[in-house]
């Protein structure tokens, strides 16, 4: 009998050793929804995705730490954010590093700048060069003046308006992306590069509309505009001024970055632009949450399960056709030839002004 119930108690507490371990250490444990149910290997809630993760109470030394909850590896692991940047959202956004908590399988924590990053998965920067969710880089030059759905799904449309400079002797237009229209449920928020003949990196050139509403963002305190009607959308300084990250729950989240062209860019490059206009534009990369796999736009489609790239590989600058297939009446209009969204009643369409 006592060698029976030591048995027990010795099973007992590998058990909960074992448990205690796997909240601590990540060592495994069943895959869980977010109804805490098992899910039998179906695709959750929670799913592998690098934000999966509920935060916990920070160290005595202020480094934040977070459980993680998306499917794979990293389920059920406690990251802890490192010494050199123990928040996510430091306060000082120029001087530090912001922790950046992945618990997809790189199940890691790093430092870094919170701020587009051009090459990267999602990213639509330059004149304008694109990075697909296959990670394939294309051009796609749209025109001057012109308006194409950059993604066009069931519960999401990305606008974006071109603006540019057709130089004497060229046959196309140098384009760049000066401001973009998101689109969901009944809300349209515009965010927007304002024309500046001058640059100057202390003053902002951020112009931000919800629903046609100019938008404040704070540049103190936690530097951030929220407002949660049918779902929560975020806007937070990531900079002083020309930087944010957008965030809106259950689709998106975007980090959006203004910059001019700069006389050596001007001159490397051979735009010739015209003087009194530093061509402020947008540099912008997306993360997307519960994309169709019917989703269409320019960079859109790159993230369809079946999606084959046309592009040719090899080049210096890889074109990406389409300008009939995607092009809208303006920035506010879900209308092109292969858009799947569709406005519900009572949308607002007013927004940031294009030039």
């Amino acid at each position: 009998m006592d060698t029976r119930i030591s048995s027990v108690l010795v099973a007992f507490m590998l058990a909960f050793i074992s448990m205690e371990a796997s909240f601590v250490q990540g060592q495994g444990g069943a895959n869980l929804d977010s109804h805490n149910n098992k899910n039998n290997g179906k695709k959750g809630a929670f799913d592998a995705a690098s934000t999966h993760y509920s935060l916990l109470t920070p160290l005595p030394s202020g480094q934040e730490r977070a459980f993680c909850q998306a499917r794979g590896a990293c389920n059920m692991k406690t990251l802890v954010c490192p010494s050199q940047c123990p928040k996510r959202k430091p306060r000082q956004n120029r001087k530090r590093k912001g922790c950046f908590i992945d618990c997809s399988s790189k199940c890691e924590v790093t430092c870094k700048w919170r701020k587009p990053n051009c090459n990267g998965y999602g990213s639509l920067c330059y004149d304008p060069r694109f990075v697909g969710g296959d990670g394939v880089m294309f051009y796609f030059h749209g025109a001057k003046g012109g308006n194409f759905a950059i993604v066009s799904d069931d519960n999401l449309q990305i606008n974006a308006h071109f603006i540019g400079t057709r130089p004497q002797g060229r046959t196309r237009d140098f384009t760049w992306v000066q401001a973009l229209a998101v689109m969901f449920d009944t809300h349209t928020l515009g965010i927007a590069a304002d024309r500046v003949s001058h640059w100057d990196d202390n003053v902002d050139a951020l112009t931000v509309r919800w629903d046609g509403q100019t938008v404040d963002v704070p540049t103190d305190g936690e530097a951030e505009w929220r407002i949660n009607d049918e779902r929560e959308v975020v806007l937070e300084r990531t900079d002083d001024t020309n930087s944010v990250r957008v965030t809106v729950s259950g689709l998106l989240e975007m980090d959006v970055k203004i910059r001019p062209i700069g006389a050596e860019e001007n001159r490397t490059h051979n735009y010739q632009l015209p003087a009194g206009d530093a061509f402020a534009h947008l540099e912008t990369q997306f993360r997307f949450s519960n994309l169709s796999k019917l989703v269409e736009g320019v960079l859109g489609k790159t993230y369809r399960p079946d999606y084959v790239s046309p592009v040719k590989r090899g080049v210096p600058m890889p074109m990406m056709g389409g300008e009939d297939k995607y092009q809208t009446p303006s920035l506010y209009s879900p209308l092109c030839n292969f858009c799947r969204f569709q406005r519900q009643p009572g949308s607002a369409i007013e927004g940031v002004s294009q030039y």
